[in-house]
């Protein structure tokens, strides 16, 4: 204790600035290395090395999932050129306005569909619904205008004056199927009414379509109604319970227009095969559209990640995987589920149910929160139904964004998550839903630790250059609050002194 006393009493003012100078510099540097090491890797050096060496030698072990390995480059190159930023697409599984939307509304008296939303649909009509030849023909006239009218019940009387002029308007049969039919019942009836008008009209053109560009105009048309119908009135057949009936009327249809796969109804169909857990079924289509040329969804995503997790979720437990490591068909599972999380990060908080889901809109915006609305109200329940899935998807979920701490710059499997999601999205949902944003990265303890480490040095730095006698008799104090069992007291004068840099300290 003596000798501490006389080597304390010996150090100058300059030795208390050159040590706060040093520890600032050290502490900067390090707080410099592990920016640069977040930036580059994503992870603290300090944390990374503390789990991975000391952990281990402590007695405790953590496994972490290993990060999935990347794809081609060339798969990485197809996705950016095949999926362009803030495409707005048709929703695969949009429900009925007249028979679901217009019941939500009327029980809530909230309205689930935008104005944005329904006139992109509106749009949507006008293009798969007419043609220049309509014209010719009274009834598609008048349905011509239907389109347009901004009043549902405008289309619907509308809808009537044209099966007035033509009681064989398929197109005025599917409005009154849309919007008019308040009961799944009802609108499949329509819809029947739809495709056997439909059929007679497709086949008037399919003789005609050669003649002119203008045939070959309303055979594209005629084209579009026919699988229209078909498609609706396979989804009537799924929401009736008719599910092995619903599963061959989509296939058929893929069968019939193998062109028309732009149109999603491979998506159908897979909701489909999951409800009938035909999972093989499921394995077989997807194999077919899960390709590099084709545009990813998270219908895509989340149902391969789903295969992958019912091999594994029913044994799964986190401690015992962190005890002796991932199998080949966990580690599967879990690079599957990165995946998909990578894609659309917003769905596992509809699965896990941490956020209320809404109905879902017409039009979805892939990677969006949008999409994730539309595919966990319909596969929320296959989930559920594979023991241990939502358990395995809760543990590894998150695990993504370590792998990709600034998403918007660069992605691991995808290409960088577009910034202008939030906005489209915005538009698309309905007001009283909170709209889900991409979860940022946020910086590791050590990061924040080292910035306040350098600071603190810093200003002891500056304040022992200004005030280098006070800064002495304020150390000395601390070493003798620190040395107080040992009787370490002080004399009047360096009191005085401290005082005297308290009062400094407060002015500052």
């Amino acid at each position: 204790l003596l000798t501490v006393t006389v080597f304390l009493s010996t150090l100058t003012p300059k030795f208390y600035f050159a040590l706060t100078v040093t520890s600032s510099f050290i502490s900067g540097l390090i707080f410099v290395f592990e920016w640069w090491h977040f930036r580059k890797y994503g992870t603290s050096f300090i944390e990374q090395v503390s789990v991975s060496h000391l952990r281990p030698l402590i007695g405790g072990a953590e496994s972490s999932p290993p990060a999935p390995a990347a794809f081609s480059a060339g798969e990485n190159e197809a996705s950016r050129q095949n999926m362009p930023e803030c495409k707005v697409w048709r929703n695969p599984l949009n429900l009925f306005r007249g028979a679901e939307y217009s019941r939500y509304m009327w029980v809530t008296g909230k309205e689930p569909l935008t104005y944005y939303d329904m006139n992109l649909s509106a749009q949507d009509h006008q293009t798969f619904f007419t043609c220049d030849t309509d014209a010719l023909r009274p009834s598609d006239t008048v349905m011509q205008k239907a389109w347009r009218e901004r009043n549902p019940q405008a289309r619907i009387k509308a809808a009537h004056q044209a099966l007035e002029l033509n009681n064989d308007c398929a197109t005025a049969y599917v409005l009154l199927a849309e919007e008019e039919a308040t009961t799944i019942v009802d609108a499949e009836k329509y819809f029947k009414q739809a495709l056997k008008a439909g059929e007679m009209i497709y086949r008037k053109s399919q003789n005609c379509h050669s003649q002119s560009p203008q045939h070959e105009a309303q055979l594209r048309r005629d084209t579009n109604v026919l699988v229209y119908v078909k498609r609706r009135l396979a989804m009537c057949a799924r929401k009736l319970g008719r599910i092995r009936e619903a599963v061959k009327m989509m296939r058929d249809l893929m069968k019939e227009f193998p062109l028309l796969s732009m149109l999603n109804i491979h998506e159908n169909l897979l909701e489909a095969l999951l409800e009938l857990q035909a999972y093989a079924d499921v394995q077989a289509v997807l194999a077919k559209y899960d390709d590099i040329s084709l545009p990813k969804s998270a219908a895509i995503c989340y149902t391969a990640a789903l295969l992958k997790a019912r091999a594994v979720s029913e044994r799964f437990s986190p401690e015992t995987a962190s005890k002796r490591g991932l199998s080949t068909a966990e580690i599967n599972a879990v690079e599957a589920i990165h995946r998909a999380v990578e894609f659309n990060p917003h769905v596992p908080k509809y699965l896990l149910e941490m956020k209320s889901l809404v109905l879902p809109p017409e039009h979805i915006l892939k990677r969006g929160d949008s999409e994730a609305v539309a595919y966990a109200f319909f596969h929320l329940q296959h989930w559920k139904r594979i023991e241990g899935a939502l358990n395995l998807l809760h543990c590894t979920w998150e695990g993504t964004f370590r792998m990709i701490p600034y998403p918007l710059e660069k992605g691991h499997l995808f290409y960088p998550y577009p910034s202008c999601t939030e906005t489209a999205d915005r538009e698309l949902l309905p007001t009283f839903h909170e709209v889900s944003v991409y979860p940022q990265k946020e910086l590791p303890f050590f990061i924040h630790f080292t910035a306040g480490l350098c600071s603190f040095s810093a200003m002891l730095a500056l304040l022992t250059h200004q005030f280098p006698e006070l800064m002495v008799v304020f150390v000395k104090a601390c070493f003798g609050i620190l040395l107080s069992p040992f009787s370490f007291t002080m004399e009047h004068t360096e009191v005085l002194l401290l005082s005297s840099l308290w009062h400094q300290l407060t002015l500052v």
